[in-house]
């Protein structure tokens, strides 16, 4: 498939690495330009391009950057994806390491990706928001290896989630079903699921244990 990942940071950068490995035409776009991403491209086969040019024709895109840059992602970032594009969100809300208090959020309610879904003007799936990004590299098992982990994934269309989940078990992991986006704070910061390592049943079991309430360590 041809795929677009804005943003090459840890979860972005290994991202790449992985699904250049699988034969993936991937695409890759940073805040500070492809210049910049010369290395990476280098190590992967993956083109460096500029944010606006990363979903042109891709049939998954994957938004992999701090929740405060994604206002400030270029207008019109999914025009030229291919028909049905599954756009990945893999952000996370840190009020008060990183992103600064969004009132949307705190005051309104919305779910961290649907905010992102709102910015973005395109539904999203939420995965690998809560992966350690070097178990991405390390931890990927075949089907029905009895060590291998599952990852939640949560969204509204249900075809997009289809293949973000066909996606993940071809990197080697087992997925769950945690909902639609509106259900997505069962995988947010310090939820139980969060950073988990577990088989289907246990991530099963983390997602019913969640709390709607946000932790005071998330809160702006």
């Amino acid at each position: 498939m041809k795929i677009g990942i804005i943003g090459a940071g840890n979860i972005g950068g290994n991202l790449t690495r992985r699904l250049t490995a699988l034969g993936h035409d991937v695409s890759v776009a940073n805040s500070r330009g492809p210049g910049t991403l010369t290395a990476l491209a280098e190590e992967t086969g993956a083109t460096p391009v500029r944010a606006e040019e990363a979903a042109r024709g891709a049939e998954i895109v994957v938004v992999t950057v701090p929740l405060k840059a994604v206002p400030g992602l270029p207008s019109g970032l999914l025009d030229g994806a291919a028909d049905g594009v599954a756009v990945i969100d893999t952000g996370n809300y840190y009020p008060q390491q990183r992103d600064g208090r969004i009132a949307a959020i705190e005051d309104e309610g919305l779910t961290e990706s649907r905010w992102t879904e709102q910015h973005l003007g395109h539904p999203v799936i939420k995965a690998f928001n809560g992966t350690f990004a070097q178990d991405l590299l390390d931890r990927p098992r075949p089907a029905g290896a009895a060590d291998r982990i599952a990852l939640p994934v949560a969204g509204d269309d249900e075809a997009a989630k289809a293949t973000v989940r066909a996606l993940i078990d071809a990197l080697g992991f087992d997925t769950v079903d945690a909902g639609g986006i509106d259900d997505s704070w069962r995988q947010q910061p310090d939820s139980p699921v969060y950073g988990l390592r577990a088989d289907v049943a246990g991530v099963e079991k983390a997602l019913a244990e969640a709390s709607p309430t946000r932790p005071e360590g998330f809160r702006g």
